[in-house]
């Protein structure tokens, strides 16, 4: 009888970890190659991961809600012969901490089988510059990045105890400490108070992500009480975290994009005939954020401590709103490396994919600036807030004609002109007034001098 290990798989170049959400087959189901066994999450996505073989599942491993390393076994498959005595499946956690047993080694010989899981669910990606350490003990990227922006100290780290698997510490462990330790503090003299103090927004919004994931809605008299979905929680967590790590400062202009507008109306359907894509606004936006990009390097960073770090790559990433209304944000990478046809496939791509969830957890991160089009919902302005570790993001209003004074040789004429608003939300803790304002107006030049006659 031929065993395969059912492993799980690596997700992204800094995912080193996964959760169990929920086992679709259990002990003693029989599976068919590429039938989806259990889905996971990580910080990234939410993904389905099919079997490899075609067989019955004879142990699982790991429990719903487990935190598993990439690379470790998480069920074992029987292919062929006789059916083994099956072993129990884990029983759903009471408790935060499983400790699970190695399973014992059979006679048969185990195989690796290595698959590609397909996403089915995105989420918004997540900071993962991890503070530096000299502990031995494993941490995710991602509780290595909530210690740095809460200051928590490596020494604190080690006193944390962990509910995963070998006692890692997961990000609901994290969240606890963080919230037990502002509990402790309010009090004054380092202890924690008789009575529950009054939770600040933060508070409430870990108590949101450290909740229940399966969404459900109540009724209440003539209120409906709806719970966040595990994507809504992580990005409600990620908002506010933006928040507390950056002062925020928006500065806004307004761009006469005329041209852009003719433009675009004169080729719109031989462009689509020749390359067989929509041209949209999006990708001529980009296009001048990268050149303003390459002007002004310095809006290309990323914040560690006292430090900052200059990315030599320059990484847009465009904000999506999914049909769910939650929001997500793929990454284009090299974008100043790509022309306007080049950005128009690849922003459509990415378009598309998103709303199918069908992106891939490396698509959603690696960003260094991000653009977002609040005027597809009718909007002239917005100042959004920052994607962190990121240090500025660029919002692009609704374009609308109004009446504007033109300079021509002749002397200042009136006329209906293409206007839009531009703002820009940054970090005021690395980027100063005259950098964001100036990065701004930049933008906004290169969209005003746009060539109409260019080829396309």
């Amino acid at each position: 009888m031929a065993k395969v290990e059912l492993i799980m798989p690596k997700m992204g170049e800094s995912i080193m970890e996964a959760t169990i959400l929920k086992w679709v087959k259990n002990v003693g189901d029989s599976v068919e190659m590429d039938e989806t066994i259990l889905e996971i999450a990580t910080d990234k996505v939410d993904s389905e991961i099919p079997s490899p073989v075609g067989g019955k599942i004879i142990e699982v491993l790991f429990a719903e809600d487990d935190v598993v390393e990439v690379g470790k076994a998480i069920a074992i498959i029987a292919t062929e012969g006789e059916e083994p005595a099956a072993s129990p499946a884990i029983a759903e956690k009471s408790e935060p901490s499983v400790e699970v047993p190695q399973p014992t080694p059979a006679k048969e010989p185990v195989k690796e089988v290595p698959f590609t899981p397909a996403p089915v669910e995105s989420m918004p990606a997540s900071a993962s510059n991890a503070p530096s350490t000299t502990t031995t003990r494993f941490y995710s990227p991602l509780v290595k990045n909530i210690a740095k922006q809460e200051n928590i100290s490596n020494a604190d780290l080690e006193t944390i105890q962990g509910s995963g698997s070998n006692g890692r510490v997961t990000k609901r462990d994290i969240l606890n400490f963080i919230s037990n330790r502002q509990s402790s503090s309010s009090n004054g003299n380092g202890s924690l108070s008789k009575a529950a103090p009054t939770p600040t927004p933060a508070q409430q919004t870990t108590s949101q992500v450290a909740s229940a994931r399966n969404a459900s809605t109540v009724s209440s008299g003539n209120n409906e009480i709806v719970e966040m979905d595990r994507m809504r929680k992580l990005i409600a967590d990620h908002m506010v975290m933006s928040k507390h790590t950056s002062p925020h400062v928006t500065s806004f202009v307004e761009a006469d994009v005329t041209k852009i507008v003719n433009w675009r109306n004169a080729i719109k359907v031989d462009f689509q005939k020749k390359h067989g894509e929509k041209i949209t606004f999006t990708p001529i936006f980009m296009e001048a954020v990268t050149k303003a990009i390459r002007d002004f390097p310095l809006i290309n960073v990323s914040v560690e401590g006292s430090t900052i770090i200059v990315k030599k790559d320059i990484n847009v990433g465009m904000a999506a709103a999914l049909p769910s209304g939650n929001l997500i944000v793929p990454v284009i990478k090299n974008a100043d490396q790509l022309n306007l046809v080049g950005l128009t496939k690849k922003v459509n791509d990415l378009a598309f994919r998103a709303r199918s969830n069908k992106l891939k957890p490396d698509e959603i991160q690696g960003g260094t600036f991000t653009l977002t089009n609040v005027g597809t919902f009718g909007n002239v302005m917005g100042t959004p807030i920052i994607n962190q570790p990121q240090v500025a993001i660029l919002a692009v209003g609704s374009i609308k004609k109004k009446p504007a004074v033109i300079e021509t040789e002749h002397g200042d004429v009136i006329a209906i002109r293409q206007m839009m608003f531009l703002s820009l939300s940054y970090d005021h803790r690395v980027v100063d007034g005259f950098l964001g304002g100036s990065f701004l107006r930049r933008i906004a030049d290169y969209l005003e001098s746009f060539d109409a006659n260019q080829s396309y």
